[in-house]
């Protein structure tokens, strides 16, 4: 294509407002940016940029110039992007925080032994930007109001009950007024959620501990400070290994934990991740032995 140089420049040059941001972008010449913009005016026999004082303005015709341009670099940049996940396959996923650390990073070994995607993580909940952030997922529990109409694909829905620690549970069991109820600044209604389904009473009057993150508050648990409302998938591992009971079961929280994503038919690296969540989510159901719990109210 003739003088693709020009359009690249300026395509930086309209984004800009600026040819000396432009320059600096591009790591040219004021002049060098100048120069091209007057090869691609003479080459389209219109005007694209206009001075008023110290700063350029589009004009009509540059700023249709630059609705293509927008579209041609943008199709480029994906393009090259995906020949390089096709060289080495990489998945940017965003997740919630707890659920990143207690459950998905001691497995993603596992799924990059299968698949060979690497899965680079980072961490936040609620609202998410796909695409133009770098991300291709996230991995969300269902309690917020999406701004995007994004693909949404059930992993989970969410047990929750009660945890502590055995040692702990042998402490207060005789006398449950005694349990200090361990929240969250993350999740504050968790406790009054679950124990709405048992009368307003219950448990109402013992002592509290508030943490930052929910996070804390499982470690808490775990720790023997007291019981914590926990979500299975959260607290399955804990649950296996013994440092955790659930003496009073769980039950569903009428919430699941549910994968966003952009495209209606995902790249094979989307693709295997899918199929490796939801398989491996299948775990994170309690039994019913775990369901009924120590002491059913």
């Amino acid at each position: 294509m003739r003088h693709l140089k020009a359009f690249h420049i300026f395509h930086v040059a309209a984004s800009s407002a600026s040819y000396s941001e432009a320059a600096h972008k591009l790591n040219i010449t004021h002049g060098a940016v100048s120069k091209q913009i007057k090869v691609l005016e003479q080459y389209l026999s219109q005007p694209l940029f206009y001075k008023q004082g110290r700063n350029v303005h589009l004009t009509r015709e540059g700023e249709l110039l630059k609705s293509y341009t927008e579209q041609a670099f943008n199709a480029l940049d994906a393009g090259v992007s995906l020949l390089s996940r096709l060289q080495n396959p990489c998945l940017e996923v965003s997740c919630e925080p707890t659920l990143t650390m207690r459950w998905l990073m001691p497995r993603l070994s596992d799924f990059h032994q299968q698949s060979g995607v690497d899965v680079r993580l980072s961490t936040a909940g609620g609202p998410v930007t796909l695409g133009s952030t770098g991300l291709a997922m996230a991995i969300r529990r269902d309690d917020f109001v999406s701004l995007h109409d994004y693909q949404k694909t059930p992993l989970v829905e969410e047990w929750v009950g009660p945890v502590c620690s055995p040692e702990y549970w042998e402490l207060v069991k005789a006398d449950l007024g005694n349990i200090k109820l361990l929240h969250s600044q993350t999740r504050p209604k968790a406790w009054a959620s679950w124990s709405a389904g048992y009368g307003d009473s219950f448990l109402t009057d013992n002592v509290q501990q508030t943490f930052a993150h929910f996070y804390f508050c499982i470690q808490a648990a775990v720790d023997g400070l007291g019981a914590a409302i926990g979500s299975y998938p959260l607290v399955v591992d804990e649950l296996k290994r013994g440092n955790l009971i659930a003496p009073f079961g769980f039950r569903l929280s009428g919430h699941s934990y549910i994968l966003l994503s952009q495209n209606e038919a995902p790249d094979e690296p989307e693709h295997a991740f899918i199929h490796w969540l939801r398989h491996n989510l299948r775990e994170c159901v309690p039994t019913q032995a775990e369901a009924q719990g120590l002491l059913p109210c």
